[in-house]
């Protein structure tokens, strides 16, 4: 894709849904008795990945345009499967899927694509293990491929040297059958969709803190599921808005969830002009929100907002190329585990574009106010860094090419499409 530099973004949008709760209405719709009935199902591949993974563990799903059922098997419901479960690119679909599977009554493999092979899973390997399971790392690497014989489960209680809704979500699914109560204490709270969908599917779930506890389950109960649009598709959006002269943007029906909302706490810190309609309709919080160009400044991002926002990371440092003054962003090393190191790939692609921008150990420094200029931009195949330069292309001279542009279909397949209907 080649994007060139644009004013008057306008218009109205509704963005694809939650891709997080996307997910785990998979699984736990999988789980339960009875019929789940999924609305705002995000068509994303990595969604579509969890629901060929439990289809392939015998799970009937009638799939429909953004509308899934869900045929639940129930708690110990789940067949064998017959063949490797393949992930795609899907690190949810790794993580949380692992915690179930080392409670089954049987073997299984699972793998993905080359970057999956890649990402860091003892994170979620050791305190399974801690509970009993049995997981190993196929090529002794500590990544995918991974072999999980399922075991019974122990109870236990695990500081997690990470805020990571994947290790915390892993642990609280295998808790479902443990023989005790199960708690993550984190250094953060990060998102926290598991916990409030374990609750309407019936789960003895508590939180204190930063601590989440589960008890074992002996029944999930199937639920109807309304999934609003997710906050981190809606970021390039609100960005886009905020930095492109003459701009008005209107994105509808956005999950506004305090875990989530990290982007609309920075855009209040930078200056930006924007306003939130909320709307009234059962689930996850959602608003309409309205952005308009504005005169952003620079701000420090750090500790306990970072889990709120770190896959907005890369959209965020575009938007402050545009800010007046310095940004600080630290205490974001996740960054260099996701499906590429978006510390590295920012810097490198944003020094090419004209930025002044430096990496740290744990984030990256931005002096705003440089003009950007076009450039060849390698995606590595990462959705976030993709969409992230096919805003900073719209606001940059000359063009701005974008290798591995479908990377898109990950998590927003109609993103290039949504983005040209603004006029």
């Amino acid at each position: 894709m080649i994007f060139s530099k644009r004013t008057g973004l306008k218009g109205t949008l509704t963005i694809p849904g939650d891709k997080s709760i996307s997910h785990r209405s998979i699984m736990l719709g999988s789980l339960a008795d009875g019929i789940t009935e999924v609305h705002g199902f995000l068509n994303g591949a990595d969604c579509i990945s969890s629901m060929n993974c439990f289809r392939e563990m015998g799970v009937t799903i009638d799939h429909n345009g953004d509308t899934v059922i869900i045929h639940g098997k129930g708690l110990h419901g789940l067949q064998a499967p017959k063949e490797t479960l393949d992930v795609g690119n899907s690190g949810t679909t790794t993580r949380l899927m692992s915690g179930i599977l080392a409670a089954q009554n049987f073997k299984s493999r699972v793998i993905g694509d080359a970057s999956i092979c890649r990402r860091p899973m003892k994170r979620i390997m050791t305190p399974l293990s801690l509970m009993g399971a049995d997981i190993v790392s196929e090529n002794g690497n500590d990544c995918a491929p991974l072999l999980i014989t399922g075991k019974p489960l122990h109870g236990i209680h695990y500081d997690s040297p990470v805020a990571s809704a994947q290790v915390k979500s892993c642990i609280l699914l295998a808790g479902l059958y443990a023989d005790g109560e199960t708690s993550v204490t984190e250094p953060y709270v990060s998102r926290n969709h598991t916990e409030l969908m374990f609750d309407a599917f019936g789960v003895d779930i508590k939180t204190s803190g930063t601590t989440a506890i589960v008890k074992p389950a002996d029944k999930l109960y199937g639920q109807k599921i309304m999934i609003p649009g997710d906050i981190s598709s809606a970021a390039y959006f609100i960005a886009a808005g905020l930095i492109t002269p003459d701009s008005c943007i209107t994105i509808k029906n956005v999950g506004i969830n305090n875990t989530r909302d990290g982007i609309l706490e920075v855009v209040k810190m930078m200056g930006g002009t924007i306003t939130y309609d909320r709307l009234d309709q059962p689930g996850e919080p959602a608003a309409d929100i309205t952005v308009q160009a504005s005169d952003l400044k620079g701000c420090v991002i750090e500790g306990s907002l970072i889990p709120k926002l770190i896959d907005e990371i890369p959209i965020i440092a575009i938007m402050a190329c545009f800010a007046k003054g310095q940004t600080v962003i630290k205490d974001a090393q996740e960054l260099k585990v996701k499906e590429s190191n978006r510390i590295d790939v920012m810097v490198k692609n944003l020094s090419a574009m004209g930025a002044d921008i430096s990496a740290t150990d744990d984030g990256m420094i931005i002096h705003g106010g440089k003009p950007l200029h076009g450039a060849v931009i390698d995606s590595h195949l990462d959705h976030r860094i993709a969409m992230s330069f096919a805003i900073a292309g719209l606001n940059a001279d000359g063009d701005t090419e974008i290798l591995g542009s479908d990377c898109v279909n990950i998590s927003y397949p109609t993103f290039y499409q949504d983005l040209a209907g603004l006029r």
